[in-house]
């Protein structure tokens, strides 16, 4: 009868020209079967890590790996925590592996909604229409449902009527680590109309180009 082997146990280093410590390999792990952002304290449970400050470290060491190995993904700052992304370069190539649906894609209405949202937030539905000359009952309710807005308190205008603002979802959608990374209005490109792009899905598609794993 064959002896049952023992079950491996890491090492302490992984082998390779560029080794990652048991600590380290575990926090790799935890981002790579995440389907969302983890904080670093987050991190530091799954990991088994003493605290978020090491967790943090441990993510600067990660980084410098990716770098210096030429890894096409890289560990990203994205809506309050860090994932892994695909970097930039690789964006389009990725994308056509994980075309969306079309009905994961927003039209030019909810696209002209959530961008009114997202730089006048919070902001109240008739603030919106008086922006946008229409009604936005539909579009307000399709982005919430896609967890790209919701709800986040009432004004003090007469009859106190609801105001709306962006999510976590909306900056994971666009790649963004905080509201305050969106690029100001004056800096955005004119370009010609191109068609409708996909937000949601799996895909993690960000304006940058980057994609989760």
């Amino acid at each position: 009868m064959r002896p049952r082997s023992e079950p491996t146990r890491p090492a302490d280093t992984a082998p390779g020209p560029h080794p990652r410590s048991e600590e380290l390999a575990r926090l790799e792990a935890a981002l790579f079967i995440a389907r969302e952002p983890l904080s670093t304290r987050r991190l530091a449970k799954l990991a088994r890590l003493s605290d978020g400050t090491r967790a943090r470290a441990l993510l600067r060491d990660l980084a410098a790996i990716q770098d210096a190995s030429g890894s096409a993904i890289r560990v990203e700052p994205i809506a309050g925590g860090f994932q892994l992304l695909t970097r930039t370069p690789f964006g389009p190539w990725v994308r056509r592996l994980l075309t969306s649906p079309p009905e994961n894609r927003l039209s030019a209405a909810a696209l002209e909604t959530l961008a009114i949202v997202a730089y006048r937030q919070p902001v109240t539905r008739s603030e919106i229409e008086s922006i946008r000359g229409v009604g936005s009952e539909e579009m307000l309710r399709q982005l919430m449902e896609r967890d790209l807005i919701a709800v986040g308190g009432r004004s003090e205008e007469l009859g106190r009527p609801n105001v709306y603002q962006t999510t976590n979802g909306f900056l994971r959608a666009f790649g963004l680590s905080r509201i305050e990374d969106l690029p100001a209005i004056g800096q955005l490109p004119v370009t010609e109309p191109t068609p409708t792009p996909a937000v949601g899905g799996r895909d993690g598609d960000d304006p940058g180009g980057n994609t989760t794993p």
